[in-house]
């Protein structure tokens, strides 16, 4: 397992500049050309998205591409986002039925931009919105440029590697759950490693950030997505993202999105209570309406979470323990959970009482395969 930094730092100024903010780089490839770019709400430079940015120098934009949760960013988790226009350009969605532009998205398109903000976890989406891009882009005989910004849980690696047997759109690639890389940099992976179709390579070209490295940890200035409002979120959702795949809430239809976790059967248990409620990003909520009973992080201190740089399993196994003492189901009944965690093991593990330490060392060899992999790619100075 790659060693942590003993002080990551906090950055939330212009210090850190994302790729967008190096037009300079970017706008001679773009000067003449039909572009499409594939971008949400966390695509700004300043107070200025980026569409808007590019049409201010004269950019012919014909088709903006928008992941889950949408170009607005407001959508449920999970939720089909319809089609629609964006001033001249053809809005598209990515997500729902359609994942990969097809052949006739792309017959006005002569040039792909990329910029979305990750958060550097396995089963965050917008990664593999950027597969199915790529894998579109040089199908069709397209480049595409990746302005790259910084993962704010880049500063370590943890988590079981995928198997392949369980890829879903919550997981394509045998990564770990948290894999240490920007946008970026996992383009160059996703390349470099022959992931895509036939294995394909793109016509790839990435924008870096200014003044970031891996021992970093990045305060977003935009919420990347409707559940993960604050730092404090990004950095426990690695751990507790685990939990969709079971019957507790994380919050969602509140406003401590995976800061929180819950369960009304838990009321003999927990004096800690929250409410989920129908809301903006979370229309029908776990156990909404209803008093979920669990465990408040919503004071737990940022320099602790960064300090421990790792999957924190003992949430998970706690949980578990409570509801076999209640005789109640704690996985949901679709398997979801395995999809989650890459495999069918840490399931097993859990429900056979293996203790942290026991899981853990089950990681290590796929880790530490991964950390040669890994090391191909980076871009920026490694923690």
């Amino acid at each position: 397992m790659c060693t942590p930094p003993l002080e990551p730092t906090i950055e939330r100024d212009l210090k850190i500049l994302p790729g967008a903010y190096n037009m300079h780089q970017y706008l001679p490839h773009l000067l003449g050309q039909r572009v499409g770019m594939v971008v949400n709400h966390t695509s700004m430079i300043n107070h200025t998205h980026l569409v808007d940015s590019l049409k201010s120098r004269g950019i012919e934009i014909t088709k903006i591409f928008a992941p889950e949760h949408g170009y607005l960013g407001k959508a449920d988790a999970g939720q089909h986002i319809k089609d629609g226009k964006k001033d001249e350009a053809i809005l598209i969605s990515l997500y729902g039925k359609k994942k990969k532009p097809s052949g006739a998205d792309l017959e006005d398109v002569d040039v792909l931009i990329f910029d979305i903000q990750d958060v550097g976890a396995r089963f965050y989406t917008y990664i593999s919105t950027l597969h199915y891009v790529m894998e579109s882009a040089v199908e069709n005989g397209i480049p595409i440029i990746v302005l790259d910004r910084p993962n704010p849980n880049g500063f370590y690696v943890d988590g079981s590697v995928l198997d392949t047997a369980f890829s879903s759109f919550i997981g394509m690639h045998p990564v770990p759950v948290v894999y240490g890389l920007t946008i970026g940099e996992y383009a160059t992976m996703i390349n470099g490693e022959g992931w895509l179709n036939h294995q394909l390579k793109a016509d790839l070209k990435v924008i870096k950030c200014n003044n970031y490295d891996h021992t970093m940890t990045y305060d977003l200035p935009i919420k990347p997505s409707p559940n993960l409002p604050n730092l404090r979120s990004i950095l426990l959702y690695p751990s507790l993202c685990y939990f969709e795949g079971t019957n507790l809430s994380i919050g969602r239809g509140t406003g401590k999105q995976f800061q929180v976790i819950g369960h009304p059967a838990l009321n003999d248990q927990y004096s800690f209570s929250f409410i989920p409620k129908s809301r903006e990003g979370a229309k029908y909520p776990k156990h909404q309406d209803k008093s979920c009973y669990g465990k408040d992080f919503t004071s737990i201190d940022i320099e602790k979470l960064k300090g421990e740089a790792s999957i924190n399993l003992s949430y998970l196994i706690s949980f578990y323990q409570d509801f076999k003492k209640m005789n109640e189901p704690f996985f949901i009944a679709n398997n979801f959970f395995n999809k989650l965690s890459g495999g069918i093991l840490l399931k097993e593990q859990i429900m056979d009482e293996k203790n942290e330490n026991e899981i853990r060392a089950s990681w290590q060899e796929g880790l530490d395969k991964y950390a040669v992999i890994r090391k191909k790619y980076l871009l920026y100075d490694d923690f």
